[in-house]
């Protein structure tokens, strides 16, 4: 089971690189856009010293894998092994292929979600690239209170930063900004589905005939919690669940025509498991 688990992981690390190497050769290189990281260093060494990108980029994990065999496994070693070592076959291989666009903006959309659609599907299986990724996770194991967002962000501003100076274009960091948060976005888009459920509280005197709309006309299990008024002090129960978002209105129609006087508070619930929703597998 384990070995399986192993292999499945190798498979989708490989597909991951498969989008953002598309995404980084195909949209961004040629356009000299950068999306952070040892890439973006990669695209520099690219166009002043006719440096293969993905070589680059393998040359510059080297001593980063050294670091990481030592002290954060094998398995995981062996996936950023796999990971980078495929993007850069990638990188290489779709580099030689025509330019799909010299917009620059189209670029930095495309190649954004493409980077981003392949970096979360590594990130999912607990693999990754190398690079600035890997990087953290190694200053990570020794402190773990590093925060993981702000060092990436950073080192992948002063990568941006670093781009404009060399290329003496400015457009090319506000365009690489673009590309670098739809990377972001889509990553979360990979992670947690783009059909976000809605948890709903409700706080009712009615709740019993709530309660049996919810389960035999929506079709929606829910959870009581007690709680009391803080100005009243009267015990109240309110009434927890999770719902498709396409249903909200429904919902919020059927408690309205039952108590006028409800109090409803919707948020958005990003991931949602169990019956009538994700599975954990």
């Amino acid at each position: 089971m384990e070995k399986k688990k192993f292999i499945k992981e190798i498979f989708f690390t490989i597909v991951g690189t498969l989008f953002a190497g598309l995404g980084m050769a195909s949209f961004l290189l040629p356009n000299k856009l950068s999306s952070g990281g040892f890439a973006g260093i990669a695209t520099i060494f690219y166009y002043f010293l006719k440096f293969d990108v993905g070589k680059t980029v393998i040359i510059l994990n080297i001593p980063f894998f050294i670091w990481a065999f030592m002290k954060l496994g094998k398995k995981f070693f062996a996936k950023c092994l796999v990971g980078t070592f495929f993007l850069s076959i990638f990188i290489d291989f779709f580099e030689k292929m025509p330019t799909i666009t010299d917009d620059m903006l189209l670029a930095s959309i495309y190649g954004g979600i493409l980077i981003g659609i392949g970096t979360g599907i590594i990130f999912k299986v607990h693999a990754s690239t190398g690079g600035t990724d890997l990087i953290v996770s190694l200053f990570r194991f020794y402190n773990s209170k590093i925060p993981t967002a702000k060092l990436l962000n950073g080192i992948d501003t002063i990568v941006v930063f670093l781009n404009v100076f060399f290329f003496g274009n400015i457009e090319i960091g506000l365009y690489s900004a673009i590309a670098i948060f739809i990377v972001g976005k889509m990553i979360d888009i990979v992670f947690e589905g783009i059909n976000f459920s809605k948890l709903v509280f409700i706080i009712t005197d009615m709740d019993k005939q709530i309660l049996n709309a919810l389960n035999k006309e929506l079709n929606v299990g829910a959870t009581e919690i007690y709680g009391k008024g803080a100005y009243s002090e009267k015990e109240k129960k309110v009434i927890m669940t999770a719902i498709n978002r396409r249903e909200i209105q429904n919902l919020r129609e059927k408690i309205y025509s039952l108590d006028k006087h409800a109090f409803l508070v919707v948020t958005d619930a990003r991931e949602v498991y169990g019956l009538g929703f994700k599975s954990l597998d």
